[in-house]
């Protein structure tokens, strides 16, 4: 295994966070592999991190003033085994190839988890949406999709809104794919209810998120109510994550951006959680604004000369890192753990490093990779294909019973995978075994392709 992870770092030297996810897989896989030695003689490692197709590409625009601004695209097709390719579209500054064949990479096992018949893909841009009009937003979407239409659809390729992209990307993309095309199909998810959605999908990473983290407690019997919870972020998978954990009675005192992040001992109730949505959603504000709105609140400019961050500071039962990847480091988790954590459940792809993840785990503090504990907005987006198919709409009741369902059942496989090869209550270990067996099963049904 050391020979797969020494070639990837050779082969894609830079790419940090594809390396990472794909050690943390491997480092998980040994018992498989051990017990099963035809995946070693078909040399399943190296085919499955290695893409099955990756396209980059160009996309000029024009901004208000009339200049020509020129962006980079990319569509990664990870693997196609259990379905067609189906993962995150995110347009940040940050994005480049690593992260989205990380985001591929991690969204293969994260689909073969929900028992939906997708396989993994991302795509995007390092387009930044923040501070442009809706005019340049429309513009820069549709050269976008003028190259992209030609990898997606129902039964290729299915793109699902991420970092940067949500309900006014998703109703632009999806505009130009249906000029394009010449179809009315299901090849984007995160739809308007109105032209083909699913009511609760945009709410279904972070409800899932919050089901999985009610899982995790009751097997040590403990429930959520009343319990203190740090979530990070305040996009869609904060937001909803955050409105879960309210429902169930918890008490959720953070919420950040990329400006800082604030701190709400009385708790952040319904209706300042909707305040928080009008913000971010409509206004496109900053989370500062929120600490305008409610002055008893606690508003820190984040620093990023610091080793840690100060958010994962402060007193709680439970944490949901809701951002982005690797925002919780060693010094974070042990800071986590000096203030009474008992659960960390990722919302976010990768939000923790290694590190991180080994001292939770030694500290027998119940962890949820993301590839289990956010799968619910891949579950959800499946179901929103299937209303696509059938021509018809669930009622939100229904998809949520679904949900609860799906990450139910994602939860007890992640724990019988952990148990069947010897590290019992090792959600990691589990959900990585589960979604890799899986996904090498059906490779190996299908021949050398």
């Amino acid at each position: 295994m050391t020979d797969i992870i020494r070639t990837i770092n050779t082969r894609d030297p830079g790419e940090k966070e594809f390396h990472q996810a794909v050690q943390e897989v491997i480092e998980s896989i040994k018992p498989v592999l051990d017990q099963n030695p035809q995946y070693r003689q078909e040399a399943v490692l190296d085919r499955i991190v290695e893409p099955e197709r990756i396209t980059t590409f160009r996309v000029p625009w024009l901004d208000d003033q009339g200049n020509v601004r020129v962006n980079r695209g990319f569509n990664i097709e990870m693997s196609s085994a259990i379905g067609p390719y189906k993962g995150a579209l995110r347009y940040h500054p940050s994005v480049n190839q690593s992260i989205l064949k990380f985001l591929a990479f991690e969204q293969t096992f994260k689909n073969a988890l929900t028992t939906l018949p997708l396989g993994g893909g991302a795509s995007g841009s390092d387009f930044e949406p923040k501070g442009k009009s809706d005019d340049e937003v429309m513009r820069f979407c549709q050269s976008f999709m003028a190259e992209l239409f030609h990898h997606i659809g129902a039964n290729t390729d299915i793109p699902a809104p991420d970092i940067g992209v949500g309900a006014r990307e998703i109703g632009y993309l999806f505009g130009m794919f249906k000029k394009l095309s010449n179809e009315f199909t299901g090849a984007l998810t995160g739809k308007g209810i109105n032209w083909g959605g699913s009511l609760i999908r945009p709410q279904a990473a972070g409800y899932g998120c919050v089901y999985f983290a009610a899982e995790m407690l009751a097997t040590r019997n403990i429930g959520l109510e009343g319990q203190t919870c740090l979530v990070s972020g305040s996009g869609n998978v904060a937001q909803h994550t955050a409105e879960k954990l309210v429902e169930l009675g918890a008490r959720v005192v953070t919420l950040s951006d990329s400006s800082g992040y604030i701190y709400d001992a009385g708790g952040i109730d319904r209706d300042k959680l909707a305040y928080v949505k009008h913000l971010k959603n409509i206004r496109r504000g900053r989370i500062k604004d929120y600490a305008e709105k409610y002055p008893s609140t606690v508003y820190t400019n984040a620093d990023y000369s610091l080793d840690y961050n100060p958010l994962w500071s402060h007193r709680a039962v439970c944490a949901f890192p809701c951002a982005t990847q690797n925002e919780i480091n060693d010094k974070d988790a042990y800071n986590l753990i000096n203030n009474n954590i008992k659960l960390v459940c990722e919302g976010a792809s990768m939000p923790c490093t290694p590190e991180a993840v080994d001292i939770f785990l030694e500290r027998n503090v119940l962890f949820a990779s993301g590839k289990a504990a956010n799968a619910g907005g891949v579950a959800v987006s499946g179901l929103e294909l299937v209303q696509n198919s059938m021509r018809l709409n669930w009622m939100g009741e229904e998809v949520d019973k679904r949900l609860q369902i799906i990450m139910k059942d994602i939860h007890n496989t992640c724990l019988g995978a952990a148990e069947q090869y010897g590290t019992p209550g090792n959600y990691v270990n589990g959900a990585n075994i589960a979604g890799f067996v899986k996904v090498v099963e059906a490779m190996l049904d299908q021949g050398l392709v």
